[in-house]
C-alpha cells in the first residue's frame, strides 16, 4: 500500500507509442495528478518501448504488467503484428518490464484501489461495460472481486474500450489504450470528486477533446 490517492492519472494499453504516452504525461501534470498508474501492455507497438519505460520511470509512474509483457518476457507470441523482440530493447528495459507486478493495491478516498491489467491476478479476463448482474456467475475473476465485498476501485485496460462499469460496492474504470489505431486516449481519475475525465488524442498527437462520466459513490453502483 501507498498514501492515500485523490488524483489519478491514468493510462491505458501503451503499446509502445512513446509520442503519445509524453503527451499524456505532460497534460496530466498539468492537471494536477497525484501520481501515474498504468494498467501494462507496454509492449508491442510501432513506437519506442525503450522511451516508454523511461518515461514511466521519469514520471515515478506505477505499473502492472500486461498479457503482452508475460508474452514478451517469455518469448512467446512474437509473431504478432508489431511484435517487440528481445534484440529491439535495452537491458534495462527488460529489467523494468520483468519486475512488473501482477497487480497493486492502493488506499484511496472511499476505499481501495486494485490496478491490474485484466481482472485481478487474470491478465486476460474483462468486463463488458455494458455487462449485467446476471454475467457475474460466468466470469470467475470479476466474481471474485465483488466478493470481497469492500468499496473497491478496479482500474484496468486490456480491451481497449474506456469506460466505468459498476455492481454493488465495484467500480472498474477502464482506462482504454494509447494504442493509434483504437481511440487513443488517457483519464484523469477524481476520485474526491467522484469523476474520471477521459482525454482523446488526435493521430496528429494533440488532444482534441475530453469527456466526463460520474463514479458511483463507494458503497453504491447497480444491484
Amino acid at each position: 500500500m501507498t498514501s492515500a490517492l485523490g488524483r489519478i492519472g491514468l493510462l491505458g494499453d501503451i503499446h509502445a507509442e512513446d509520442a503519445t504516452l509524453a503527451l499524456a504525461l505532460r497534460v496530466l501534470a498539468d492537471a494536477g495528478a497525484d501520481r501515474i498508474l498504468a494498467v501494462g501492455d507496454i509492449v508491442d507497438g510501432r513506437g519506442s518501448v525503450d522511451r516508454c519505460c523511461e518515461l514511466l520511470a521519469e514520471a515515478g509512474a506505477l505499473a502492472v504488467r500486461g498479457n503482452h509483457e508475460r508474452w514478451f518476457l517469455g518469448n512467446t507470441m512474437r509473431e504478432l503484428p508489431d511484435a517487440t523482440l528481445a534484440a529491439e530493447v535495452s537491458m534495462e528495459t527488460r529489467r523494468f518490464l520483468a519486475e512488473l507486478p501482477a497487480t497493486r493495491r492502493f488506499e484511496a478516498a472511499g476505499g481501495e484501489v486494485l490496478l491490474c491489467h485484466g481482472l485481478g491476478d487474470d491478465d486476460m479476463a474483462s468486463v463488458a461495460l455494458d455487462a449485467s448482474g446476471s454475467s457475474i456467475r460466468y466470469n470467475p475473476p470479476l466474481a471474485a472481486l465483488i466478493e470481497e465485498d469492500r468499496p473497491l476501485w478496479v482500474l484496468n485496460g486490456h480491451t481497449h474500450r474506456r469506460g466505468v462499469w459498476s455492481y454493488r460496492r465495484l467500480t472498474v474504470i477502464n482506462a482504454g489504450t494509447l494504442y493509434r489505431e483504437h481511440e487513443p486516449c488517457f483519464g484523469l481519475v477524481d476520485l474526491v470528486g467522484g469523476e474520471v475525465t477521459f482525454f482523446d488524442v488526435t493521430k496528429s498527437g494533440g488532444v482534441r477533446g475530453k469527456e466526463t462520466l460520474a463514479l458511483p459513490p463507494p458503497l453504491g453502483g447497480r444491484r
